[in-house]
Order: structure tokens, then sequence, then C-alpha cells
């Protein structure tokens, strides 16, 4: 039998992705094959009676309020960075020097300049970036289609990322409103999942024009985005992003149309892909309702019998469970830093765009994402 390897975790964070993270440390290895054990070491944060609590519910073996030292632990290999992203940089920066491995929430940073900084020091140790959507089935099943052509040449893409907590003037998540702590409001938080997703389905982007306003006033961040693009594959392109869609809890949404067919995903039923294929005959041509849950379906053996559903905790659990499987055969896993990087760089077009009124560049170097 091969000896498992331990690989000791250290969480600098404790909010709402703190959570997240902490699930799939716990779920990853219950679930999907791995050679690894991972051991919840210190979780580390400001705010010591809440780090606590969460260390004792979650399984953190210690707690700490100071990430540099926390960073430079000889029994640390991994460092998970769900900090307000102001921090991302100077964090995952200190961890790659150190030779740790990585992962960081998204968006990786606060401009295409400390992305790329925190991409040259991680050349040499595995990085991962939270975009989780890339590991829902029906998204996976998606890119499974489009990558063998069954939609042919594409033409359009949309996509909109709805949410409404944004019209409240006292959320717990206040940092995000401030822009020297988050960078930018929806664009980053909501914007950037939309992006990474249209970069793995639908190639490079071009480039943008783009519109950003924000409702509430004394703001510092945007409040919503509206984008429209040019893809390298000739296709076109919309993305609108937003916190005061009233009504809409976590609506992220898209759909791709080509020459051969049709698919469209809503997050807001993430057990389903809805695909239309132009060669059915047209006495019965219409939208399939593909249930995504097995047989034969991507990661869907990890989990239930077909027709068990699954839902937003199982996306973080796949993402982990893919690195670790690329870290077992020493493969690039994706997302990662460069991939995020190239997400960053469409950001700072739509920045651009809006700020000059005009087309902005957004050419990516893509690496097989």
């Amino acid at each position: 039998m091969t000896a498992r390897k331990q690989l000791n975790v250290a969480m600098i964070g404790q909010g709402f992705m703190g959570r997240a993270h902490s699930n799939a440390f716990h779920q990853v290895g219950h679930f999907c094959g791995s050679s690894y054990d991972l051991r919840l070491k210190v979780i580390c944060g400001r705010k010591q009676p809440q780090l606590k609590a969460m260390a004792a519910r979650w399984g953190w073996e210690e707690v700490s309020g100071d990430w540099e030292t926390v960073v430079a632990r000889k029994d640390v290999d991994i460092i998970d960075i769900c900090t307000p992203n102001y921090l991302h940089a100077p964090i995952a920066i200190a961890a790659a020097r150190a030779g740790k491995i990585v992962l960081c929430e998204k968006p990786l940073a606060m401009s295409v300049e400390e992305a790329e900084r925190m991409a040259n020091a991680a050349q040499n140790v595995p990085t991962l970036v939270w975009f989780n959507y890339r590991r829902v089935p029906a998204i996976a099943l998606a890119k499974k289609l489009v990558d063998e052509g069954k939609l042919g040449q594409i033409y359009h893409y949309r996509a909109t990322y709805l949410q409404s907590w944004g019209a409240d003037p006292v959320s717990p998540d206040a940092w995000r409103f401030k822009q020297s702590e988050a960078g930018s409001g929806a664009m980053g938080d909501l914007l950037s999942h939309s992006i990474d997703l249209a970069l793995m389905l639908n190639g490079p982007v071009d480039e943008v024009s783009a519109l950003v306003h924000t409702f509430a006033p004394g703001r510092e961040v945007d409040d919503a985005v509206l984008t429209l693009a040019r893809f390298a594959n000739g296709s076109i392109g919309s993305f609108e992003a937003t916190r005061f869609a009233i009504g809409c809890r976590n609506r992220n949404y898209l759909e791709i149309h080509g020459a051969k067919g049709a698919i469209r995903f809503d997050l807001e039923d993430l057990n389903r892909l809805h695909v239309f294929d132009a060669g059915d005959a047209a006495e019965v041509q219409g939208s399939h309702n593909v249930l995504v849950t097995g047989p034969g379906h991507p990661y869907t053996s990890d989990f239930w019998p077909p027709g068990h559903i699954l839902g937003y905790e199982h996306t973080f659990i796949l993402t982990l469970a893919d690195f670790l499987r690329s870290l077992e055969k020493n493969e690039r896993f994706h997302a990662n830093f460069q991939d995020a990087v190239n997400v960053q760089t469409v950001l700072r077009a739509v920045e651009e765009s809006a700020r000059t009124r005009s087309w902005a560049s957004s050419k990516t170097q893509l690496v097989n994402s």
C-alpha cells in the first residue's frame, strides 16, 4: 500500500469563505480519492473570540493573530488565503517565497500589477485560486460539449451575476464597500467569476466596452457593471454584474449560442444544464433540461446515486479534490495564479473602458485553462 502524505494547512481569514474552505478540507477525503491527508493545523485572524469559536467548531488545532509568523512556520505546508482582497498579495508572496503551496480567494489581487507579482513569486510552487464555479458538474458538462464542438462556431456568449445584498447599508461584509480593502465592488466580487468562466468556456477576450455605476451615496466602489465584449474566436458577448438586482439572491447565469446548438446555466438551479441541439428534427427541437447528476456526468460518481442533487459546498470540495489530484500527478492545476492574472487583465480593461467611455484592449496570455 502506498504511504499517504500529510499536508498541514494554515488558513488566514475566518469569514464566510473560511467556513466554505474549512468544510472542503474536512470533506474532500471522505468523497474524492487522494493520497493526501489534510491536517487543519492553524487558523489565523484578527477577531480572537470569533476565531477561537470557529476553530472549535471546524476542528482547527491552533489559532493565531499574526499571519507572518504562520507563513514562516516549518510545520505548515499549505497557506489558504481568504482575507479581504488587499491582504492577498503580501500573504501570497511571502508564502510562495517560503516555499508553501498557496491557495487564494478571488479576485486574486487589487490590480494586474499586483497579480503579476503574485504569479511571478509563485512560479515554483503549486497555486490554486478559488474560482469554484468551474467545478459545478453542469458547467463541466458545458465545457465538454463546447470542447467537443457540439455547439459549432460560437456566435454569442451572455453572462449575468445578479445579487441584491448591496442595497443593505448595514452589511456584515462592509469591507467589500471600501476601495482600500476590496479594490472594486461588484466587478471584483461577481464579474471576476463570470469572466473566469467565459475564458474557460469561450476563450480569450480581445476588447471590452463597459459602464460602471454606484447607486449608494458615498460608497467607494461600484455597485453594478455592464460590459460588451469581443472574443478572439469571433463571437461577441455581454456581461452584467450587480449587487442591486432586487429579487435575485445569487443568480450566476450564462448562455452560449453556436451554429449547431446552445446551452444555458443558472447557479440558482445548479444541477441542471439546458441544451439545445439544432440537429434535432424540426418537430422535436427544443431545449433539453438535463439533470446533471449522473450517470456519466462530470464529478457525479464521487457523491450520490443519479438524481440525488449536489449543492454549493460541493463546488469547493471538487475544486480542492482536483487540486490534490494535480499535485499527486505533478500536473498544472486550473484555475491557478496565471489564470487569475488573465481575469484581472480583463477587469482592468473594463475599468479603463468605463473611465474613458471607449473600447479597451483586454488581450490576455491564456494558458490552457
